[in-house]
C-alpha cells in the first residue's frame, strides 16, 4: 500500500474530510559499553496514519477518529481498515470546525547527512574525558533522516525532510565508599559537539559532587536557581497557558492584552514561537496539520499577544493565523550571572523528578543534587524536595539575558525564583 494508493482510498471512503501523514525514517543506531562500540544497526521504516471526519447533527458537530495504516496491507485490507476507523468517528464528537486549507509555504527539504551526524556524536563521545572518579558507563546514539508527507482533503500536499537525533547516556561516579549513576536523554536535530561535551562533562562533575553531598537543610522559603535543563519545565508552563486549547477549555485565564502578573517586580517574559531554531529536532515548514510555521510573538513583556495551537481550537476562538508551535524562545531577562548568583540561594542541578503542573503552575521535585550558596560558601547537598506555585513565584521571577539551548527550546541560561519551599532532611 503506497501513500498515493491510500489517498485514492480516502477519497472513495465517504469521509467528509480526512488527513494523511506518511513518515519514512532512515535511521542509524549505535550502542556503547563505556567507550567501546558493542553493536550498531540500520533502520528503514514507514508509518502511515490517517484521521477521518464525519459531519453530524445537521453540520453542527464533527466526528473524528484516527488510526495507523500498515504499508504492508493489501488494497482490500486497507479499505476495510478505513471503513472501521470511519465508523469510530461516530463516537468522538466535537463542535464543527474546518480543516486547514492550502497556503503559500516553502517545503522543508533540509540536507540530512546521517554519516556526518553520527560522526559528530561518536567523536564527541570518544573525546569525553574520563578518570577513576567519573566515566561514561554506557550510551546509545540514534540518528534519523525523516521524510514526511502531509495530505488533506482540502488540497494541502506538502513534503518535508528533516533530521532527528537522540543520545542516551549513563554516567558513573565513584569513590572509595560508593558508586552512583546519573542518566541523561538528549534530543536534537543535529549534534552540537561543543554543547554536548559541556553537558556531559557537567553531568560527570555533578556525579562526583553528589558523592560528597550533605543532607539538604530545611530552608523553608528561599531563593532557588535553575541552571540546567529542568528549567525548560518552567517555561513549558507559560507555553501551555498560551495555547488555544487551554484557553478554550478555561484551563487558562490569560487574556490577550492583559498582563499575567500586573504587580510583578521581577523580569517580564517575552515568549516567541519559532519556525526554526538552529539544531532543533522540530524545525518544520508546516505543522502536523499542514499549517505554515512562522515566527510569532506569543507574549511580550509579560503581556499575552497571541494564542498558538491546533486548527480545531483556533477555529473555535476565531484565530485565523497560527499553528501547532514546536520551537520556543523565552527571553526578556535583565539579570547577569553576578546578580542572579548573589546572596543566599539554592542552585538545584539534578532532580529525581521535576514537574510543573500545566494548569495550576504547582512545582515539585526531589533534590538529587543542589548547591547551597551561603556567605560565600558552597555546599553540595542531596535529599529533600522543593514546592511552590508559579502563579505566585512569577511576581519575583528573574532570569538572565544570556541563553542556553535545549533542543527545541531556547531559554535563559539562569532562572531564579524567590520564596520557594525547601523541605530538608532530618539528620538526628
Amino acid at each position: 500500500m503506497t501513500c498515493d494508493e491510500l489517498i485514492t482510498l480516502l477519497k472513495e471512503s465517504g469521509a467528509d474530510a480526512w488527513e494523511l501523514t506518511d513518515i519514512k525514517t532512515e535511521g542509524w543506531e549505535f550502542y556503547f559499553i563505556g567507550k567501546k562500540l558493542d553493536q550498531n544497526r540500520v533502520r528503514d521504516v514507514e508509518h502511515m496514519s490517517i484521521k477521518v471526519y464525519r459531519t453530524l447533527k445537521e453540520g453542527k458537530m464533527l466526528g473524528t477518529a484516527s488510526g495507523e495504516i500498515d504499508p504492508t496491507l493489501s488494497r482490500d485490507e486497507a479499505k476495510k481498515r478505513i471503513t472501521d476507523i470511519l465508523k469510530d468517528a461516530e463516537y468522538v464528537i466535537n463542535p464543527y470546525y474546518e480543516l486547514n486549507k492550502p497556503a503559500e509555504t516553502v517545503e522543508n527539504m533540509q540536507e540530512v547527512d546521517l554519516a556526518a551526524i553520527a560522526k559528530d556524536y561518536l567523536e564527541t563521545i570518544k573525546n569525553i574525558r574520563r578518570d577513576d572518579n567519573s566515566f561514561i558507563n554506557s550510551c546509545e546514539v540514534f540518528a534519523d533522516k525523516c521524510h514526511s508527507r502531509f495530505v488533506n482533503s482540502e488540497g494541502i500536499d506538502v513534503t518535508q525532510i528533516y533530521p532527528s537525533s537522540m543520545l542516551e547516556v549513563v554516567v558513573n561516579a565513584r569513590n572509595a565508599d560508593k558508586e552512583i549513576e546519573l542518566y541523561r536523554l538528549y534530543t536534537a536535530g543535529t549534534c552540537d559537539r561543543s554543547a554536548l561535551t559541556r553537558d556531559i562533562e557537567e553531568l560527570m562533575r555533578f556525579g562526583v559532587d553528589r558523592l560528597d553531598a550533605k543532607p539538604t537543610p530545611a530552608l523553608e522559603k528561599t531563593a532557588v536557581l535553575f541552571s540546567t535543563r529542568d528549567a525548560v519545565e518552567l517555561y513549558k508552563w507559560f507555553v501551555s497557558k498560551l495555547s488555544a486549547n487551554f484557553r478554550y477549555m478555561n484551563l487558562s485565564d490569560w487574556e490577550i492584552g492583559k498582563a499575567i502578573a500586573p504587580s510583578a517586580s521581577g523580569d517580564r517574559l517575552t515568549l516567541t514561537a519559532r519556525a526554526f531554531i538552529e539544531g532543533s529536532s522540530k524545525n518544520r515548514s508546516v505543522d502536523n496539520e499542514g499549517a505554515p510555521t512562522a515566527d510569532i510573538t506569543l507574549m511580550e513583556n509579560g503581556v499575552p499577544v497571541q494564542y498558538w495551537g491546533s486548527r480545531q481550537f483556533r477555529y473555535y476562538l476565531g484565530i485565523d493565523d497560527g499553528y501547532i508551535a514546536m520551537n520556543f524562545e523565552a527571553g526578556g531577562g535583565t539579570g547577569t550571572k553576578e546578580s542572579l548568583c548573589s546572596g543566599s540561594y539554592m542552585e538545584i542541578v539534578e532532580f529525581s523528578d521535576f514537574s510543573v503542573d500545566d494548569v495550576t503552575g504547582d512545582i515539585a521535585g526531589e533534590i538529587r543534587l543542589g548547591y547551597w550558596h551561603d556567605s560565600g560558601k558552597v555546599t553540595p547537598v542531596s535529599g529533600g524536595s522543593i514546592s511552590g506555585s508559579l502563579t505566585e513565584l512569577i511576581n519575583e521571577m528573574r532570569f538572565s539575558g544570556a541563553a542556553r539551548h535545549y533542543d527545541n527550546y531556547l531559554i535563559p541560561e539562569l532562572t531564579r525564583l524567590e520564596g520557594v519551599n525547601i523541605t530538608g532532611i532530618r539528620t538526628e
